[in-house]
């Protein structure tokens, strides 16, 4: 099924509802989503990374801080 928005005709607002109603939707059928291999196999070695002190988590106002910094 093919869905036609006319996106030239949607204000900013109008585009992040409908992005974010996507998104809730999306979430709520998470489990019918496959996840491919290489995306399993990624997410494995960051688990190890972490269980072996190789990376660590940062809180996301420190993240956004890093990010701001690096774009300057």
């Amino acid at each position: 099924m093919g869905v036609a928005l006319k996106l030239e005709e949607m204000s900013i607002a109008d585009k992040l509802q409908t992005m974010e109603i996507l998104w809730n939707d999306l979430c709520h059928h998470a489990q019918d989503i496959a996840v491919p291999q290489w995306h399993q196999e990624v997410l494995a070695m960051r688990e190890a990374d972490l269980r072996d002190g190789k990376e660590q988590f940062s809180d996301w106002e420190s993240a956004k801080e890093t990010i701001h910094e690096l774009v300057k």
